[in-house]
């Protein structure tokens, strides 16, 4: 009687080698088509701001060349360039921007504190929002400046009165973030969270502020901006022993018509808040994304 054979397939050392090269093939295939979908993406979101900068230096040149001011006044691109490659090249100057953004770093860090703090015990206690909402956004609205002699007054011309007058200036920005945030948080997910367990500084850890992130971080951009203003106006208006800060080179270009190097450091300072601010952009963008809220 005659056995049916079991018949086994044996692999082909060939077609498994041709596998994965084809494999191989598409992986790299696709690798490519993500590192050109970046650099297309970079792109698109660089040109504009490129040509924005060059329309900005053609408009600045031809106010320049129709002699409305004098050169010594406002001087030209051809002028204030080659002064900021001077200044770039020059160890005071990392010197005095390393002074402005510690400054800075410590201002706004004090404010994100006090303003998450402020904006989480009015936001969720309704006399405090009564009592006080309005008050916030009123400070929100109030020129920096106009701290200034009454920092002064309490600090004496220090640090403590530049950094009293960003924390006071960015706070009520971070702070309205916040509590607009909270405001947005879905009912639902409160009474989920309420179901869970969830409750005080729990409630909040685990709900409250992750849902209102987004409108956080917006409040944190915005409050940013009041800080590097600030900090600007600050350091203009208290000038502290020999610490050549930003502020400080401006007001000594200032105060020795050196319009070249005046310009050369507001393009820097210009330059800083706009890198800042894209920072921020780029984290709003990168939060949304992952909540669905755009494509990445």
């Amino acid at each position: 009687m005659a056995r049916d054979t079991d018949v086994i397939d044996t692999p082909d050392p060939a077609a498994n080698g041709l596998e994965r090269q084809i494999a191989g093939l598409d992986a790299l295939e696709m690798a490519a088509r993500s590192q050109h979908g970046v650099v297309r993406r970079a792109w698109a979101s660089t040109w504009p701001v490129l040509a924005a900068v060059a329309i900005a230096i053609v408009i600045w040149e031809i106010v320049v060349l129709s002699g409305w001011k004098p050169t010594y006044v406002l001087p030209g691109p051809g002028d204030v360039f080659p002064q900021l490659g001077k200044d770039l090249s020059e160890g005071a100057f990392w010197s005095g921007l390393g002074l402005t953004m510690r400054r800075a770093v410590m201002g706004f860090a004090l404010a994100i504190l006090v303003g998450a703090v402020l904006g989480a015990v009015v936001s969720r206690v309704r006399f405090l929002r009564v009592a006080f909402g309005s008050l916030i956004t009123g400070l929100q609205t109030m020129p920096s400046i106009a701290w200034f002699p009454l920092a002064i007054l309490l600090f004496q011309l220090s640090e403590s009165a530049i950094l009293f007058v960003i924390v006071i200036g960015a706070a009520p920005s971070i702070a309205n973030g916040l509590i607009a945030g909270v405001d947005y948080t879905p009912p639902i997910l409160l009474r989920a969270g309420k179901i869970l367990g969830l409750r005080g500084v729990a409630l909040y850890r685990h709900l409250i502020l992750p849902a209102s992130l987004p409108a956080f971080v917006t409040g944190l951009k915005q409050g940013w901006a009041f800080a590097w203003r600030s900090l600007m106006a600050g350091e203009l208006l208290v000038i502290i022993g020999h610490h050549a800060s930003l502020g400080v080179r401006l007001e000594y270009a200032r105060e020795n018509i050196d319009a070249p190097d005046m310009i050369a450091t507001m393009i820097i300072i210009l330059v800083i808040g706009i890198v800042i601010d894209r920072l921020f952009s780029a984290a709003d963008r990168t939060l949304r994304a992952r909540r669905g809220l755009e494509s990445s």
